[in-house]
């Protein structure tokens, strides 16, 4: 059964939020109310919502600077914002204010719900954003790649070393929180070191993109949280081995490591690299070295000029 959409409302006038938490419930939507901004944050990072209602007719202090918080995160950038005023006036400059939708008190619940769904589907149908993890995906990266270029940046290739027998063993659903768990594990890092973009190519396969000079801080941390989560996963006596057994391509029956990522770190200011496609075959190099090693690891490009 499909989960029914996630909408965090943020209002400083309880008896009004929970009116209209009440009347999205009553439309099958699941609804929380946030009610200081300054909790607003933690509570998003933790558990992220499909459309945020930010009530701006109630005082809200914090919201603008929420609001491009969230805006300038490529994990939460998506998320459909939609602002209730007390007067429908027209704003000097929505720069001020980075919604998707509006709607003025008296607040007309038809309209509203409208508005809801209106926003909900143009999201599917304009961003290309990874429907399992929520990321952008290949458009969005090839873009940050190209605009990136001839900049001090470090382009990231990130993906799991032996996903497919785990995910053969021990079931999809596994399999994807794996690939949600470390793209949270990564956007958070990304975000905590100082912000960057976060995308993801699909399946295992995820890029980031921060400044050179981040890049193996960043690299260390993803790897150190991803490492520190992947005990959970599985019993004692497998980590004690080190491994479980499951089929390899040729339908054997082998050892197979636990978990483990491989990071490709592309610097992107090198002479070596004069167009997008480059920064691909580059990356694809260096997972091949960095996948000899069974455990996680990194391996960046320190050649000048290739």
């Amino acid at each position: 059964m499909q989960q029914k959409p996630r909408i965090a409302l943020i209002s400083s006038d309880q008896s009004a939020a929970t009116l209209l938490q009440l009347r999205l419930q009553s439309k099958g939507y699941q609804a929380m109310v946030v009610e200081k901004t300054s909790a607003a944050l933690g509570a998003f990072y933790s558990d992220p919502p499909d459309l945020i209602i930010v009530d701006f007719s109630s005082p809200c202090t914090g919201c603008r600077e929420m609001l491009m918080t969230l805006r300038s995160d490529s994990f939460f950038s998506p998320i459909p914002i939609i602002g209730i005023f007390p007067v429908c006036d027209e704003q000097e400059s929505w720069a001020d204010f980075p919604l998707d939708d509006f709607i003025a008190q008296p607040i007309n619940f038809g309209e509203l719900f409208s508005r809801i769904s209106l926003s909900l589907t143009r999201i599917k149908r304009i961003f290309d954003n990874n429907p399992l993890t929520r990321l952008p995906g290949n458009t969005s990266i090839q873009r940050a790649i190209e605009e990136s270029m001839g900049w001090p940046l470090a382009v990231c290739y990130v993906d799991i070393n032996h996903f497919k027998p785990y995910n053969d063993v021990f079931g999809f659903s596994h399999g994807d929180e794996v690939i949600r768990m470390l793209a949270r594990i990564m956007s958070n890092a990304v975000r905590e070191t100082g912000g960057g973009f976060c995308g993801h190519v699909g399946g295992d396969d995820f890029v980031f993109i921060v400044p050179r000079e981040r890049s193996e801080q960043v690299c260390k941390i993803v790897i150190s949280h991803f490492d520190q989560i992947v005990q959970t996963l599985f019993d004692e006596q497998t980590k004690q081995q080190g491994y479980y057994q499951a089929l390899n391509r040729k339908g054997q029956e082998e050892h197979t490591p636990l978990l483990a990522i491989s990071i490709a770190i592309v610097p992107i200011d090198s002479s070596g690299i004069t167009h997008a496609a480059r920064v691909a075959e580059v990356a694809a190099d260096l997972k091949k070295l960095a996948k000899q090693n069974d455990a996680s690891s990194y391996v960046i490009d320190r050649r000048k000029g290739h």
